[in-house]
């Protein structure tokens, strides 16, 4: 970072091509009573020209290179962009990674935990799907409870509070002495849960425009590790120590998040909208200094009006009606398909050595070595999926690329219904988790953009609520009317991902290529 000049204020220096002064005290090429800074007649481009400017500014200097003017401004828009992706970002990364990870973990052990409590404590098919959806009933619940909570108080406390109860429901959950007790600890698991996608809001918030969509895509690698993590998890716990020693263990990456979330920065977004610019401006002095990037000159200051901060009803007023609605849609209809396409798995390989009747419905069928590592391959298609998302969502925008991939996930999974070969429906299978994988991560990236900083989390929280009504319902669909029709179940998947392409091409707005509203 260049040395501070004198006269320079509180953190700020000089940054080449960025807020150079203009006559008259403007940026940006204009002069307000005097001529443009482009014109080589100017005194601003006269370097042997010694006399102050400003009032302020030593005649030492060269009026080129005057550091301080006294009405220059930038938003954190301008900064995060100017200050570029580098140092920063990847620590911050990392830190989300972990806690997506995390998520992903305790989601994959669901398709898990269902075949071995039904073994251990003989539960029929209906409390396997009241298992899972007492963790999304949870989710829900609290969605918008963290939204409002990340929006009035800052995402750091969030993060944290989530960080602490997720660790510690999910060791308890380990020793739950009897099936109501699981139920009620794996509730709130999913109620802390619930917090996770603020972590994309605030790693969203910290990104330069152009660079935004491929991060928040790339995100998903966590996610996608954290689920073939889990998987290998169980192979090699399950099927010796039991399922208590898989809860257990899946813990300990939210242990790991629980220590490093005070070291988590606060959204310099969120400061400047609730009226605290210094600790904005010192957030994003440590962008610069992490970067290695020179601080922005001028004073930061708010992009338009902040509005209401964290009010769920702002979510419906009437410039943002449509495009709420249609993203809660979208959402419900992206966690059906994807937490849908994640227990036909399991039911599916698990499945085919066996028939499910009314008579032997609690004969126990632990799923084999051969059925985890199938489960694995199907994980692994998360990876491809990521990077093929996004090379489309550059290309053809959000909207676009979210419709497509809906459409795509219908065909995939009305195939499964015309082979019963395994290693074609492995191959179906790994198409569709790929696909679904992909666009849970573009609605990730629109969403935040779509919505304005005083709105972006409870936004964020709104549909990450619908979406966990869609994932309390589809293991009815996934593993009860999975077992007495196929046809049905998957017909089911496939309408709704068909209806939900139509409402993404209905989203009023592409925000590929624009600033985040501040």
């Amino acid at each position: 970072m260049k040395p501070r000049r004198g006269g320079a204020s509180r953190g700020y220096e000089e940054m080449d091509g960025a807020n150079v002064p203009t006559y008259g005290g403007t940026r940006n090429g204009t002069s307000s009573g005097g001529p443009p800074s482009n014109d080589p007649s100017s005194p601003i481009n006269n370097n042997n020209n010694n006399s102050v400017v400003g009032g302020g500014v030593p005649p030492e200097f060269e009026l080129a290179s005057v550091s301080v003017v006294p009405d220059d401004t930038f938003t954190v828009t301008q900064a995060v962009n100017a200050l570029g992706f580098g140092w920063f970002q990847v620590k911050l990364s990392l830190c989300v990674g972990l806690c997506w990870m995390a998520d992903s973990m305790e989601m994959t052990i669901l398709s898990v935990l269902g075949p071995a409590l039904h073994c251990d404590w003989g539960i029929t098919r209906y409390q396997q799907a009241l298992v899972t959806t007492v963790v999304f009933l949870g989710m829900m619940l609290s969605s918008t409870f963290w939204g409002h909570l990340s929006d009035r108080y800052g995402r750091k406390p969030a993060l944290t509070l989530c960080g602490v109860l997720l660790f510690l429901y999910g060791l308890l959950s380990s020793v739950a002495p009897s099936f109501g007790w699981l139920l009620l600890l794996r509730g709130l698991v999913g109620f802390a849960i619930g917090c996770v996608p603020q972590s994309v809001t605030l790693y969203a918030e910290f990104l330069p425009t152009k660079q935004r969509a491929k991060c928040v895509v790339l995100l998903d690698c966590f996610w996608a590790l954290g689920a073939c993590f889990e998987v290998a998890l169980a192979l090699a716990v399950g099927p010796n120590l039991g399922w208590r020693w898989l809860l257990g263990l899946s813990a300990a990456p939210l242990f790991a998040f629980a220590v490093i979330t005070p070291w988590l920065p606060e959204s310099a977004r969120y400061h400047v909208t609730s009226g605290q610019s210094d600790k904005a401006l010192t957030t994003l002095e440590q962008i610069a200094k992490d970067n290695k990037r020179p601080m922005l000159l001028g004073r930061l200051v708010v992009e338009g009006p902040s509005g209401s901060r964290g009010s769920f009803k702002a979510l419906l007023g009437s410039s943002l009606r449509r495009t709420t609605l249609l993203l809660w849609f979208i959402w419900m209809s992206c966690a059906f398909c994807y937490y849908g396409l994640v227990l036909m798995s399991t039911e599916l390989f698990g499945g085919k050595n066996k028939t499910i009747t009314p008579d032997t419905e609690n004969d126990c069928h632990p799923l084999a070595t051969t059925d985890y590592m199938d489960l694995l391959w199907t994980t692994l298609a998360e990876f491809p999926g990521i990077f093929a998302t996004i090379y489309v969502i550059e290309k053809f925008g959000r909207k676009k690329t979210m419709a497509l991939q809906f459409l795509f996930y219908a065909g995939c999974v009305l195939l499964i219904t015309v082979t019963e070969v395994r290693v074609f429906l492995t191959i179906i299978l790994f198409m569709a988790r790929g696909v679904i994988a992909g666009l849970f991560q573009a609605a990730y990236v629109y969403t935040p953009e779509v919505y304005p900083t005083a709105l972006r989390s409870v936004g964020v929280g709104g549909c990450s609520a619908l979406a966990r009504l869609g994932a309390m319902a589809t293991p009815y669909i996934a593993q009860v009317l999975f077992q007495t029709s196929i046809w049905s179940a998957v017909s089911v998947y496939g309408f709704f991902a068909v209806c939900a392409s139509v409402a993404c091409m209905l989203l009023p707005y592409e925000t590929r290529g624009t600033d985040m509203g501040q």
